[in-house]
């Protein structure tokens, strides 16, 4: 899939070579989407696209983790002012606007930014481990990146209220 990542493992799989297949790796941090990631991501999914032998696209994480949500250490100290005038999450609906297909194989933890991430995508197949949550209350926010729109859709008006109200999870 051509230029080295630091964040992902990229590579084209199936027996005819046609499924791009994108891969979190950032274990040390449950696959935290910091901003080196999501610029990877990006690139990544650019490539995929424009490549004429891929036809779907997977994203998957690992074992344990397919996103744990944004990375906090790298947000704590920026003020929403810095956030708003950056342009912060700028590129993260990258993953919603691809044309091909793309499925999120999801186990162990999907959350906050992760859970958006997996929601972006076309199809999830989640695990029997797989967790997802919007538990960004806990933090005193709420989801950054359409979750409330998204997670609405999704699991209808209700769950959705009390996961991103309580922090609560769900199971696959």
């Amino acid at each position: 899939a051509g230029a080295a990542f630091q964040y992902l493992l990229v590579q084209k799989a199936g027996a005819q070579k046609n499924v791009g297949l994108i891969q979190l790796n950032r274990p040390q941090a449950l696959n935290a989407l910091c901003e080196g990631l999501m610029a990877e991501l990006r690139r990544a999914l650019e490539a995929m696209e424009s490549d004429p032998e891929v036809g779907a696209i997977v994203l998957t994480g690992s074992q344990k983790a397919f996103a744990a949500g944004a990375d906090i250490k790298e947000m704590q100290n920026k003020t929403f002012q810095e956030c708003y005038n950056s342009g912060f999450l700028a590129g993260w609906d990258k993953v919603s606007v691809v044309r091909k297909p793309i499925i999120a194989a999801v186990n162990g933890y999907a959350l906050g930014g992760g859970c958006e991430l997996a929601m972006m995508c076309d199809i999830i197949y989640a695990g029997e481990k797989a967790q997802f949550g919007q538990p960004e209350i806990l933090l005193g926010t709420i989801p950054g990146a359409g979750g409330t729109q998204r997670l609405t859709r999704a699991v209808g008006k209700s769950l959705a209220m009390e996961m991103v109200l309580t922090g609560d999870r769900i199971s696959a």
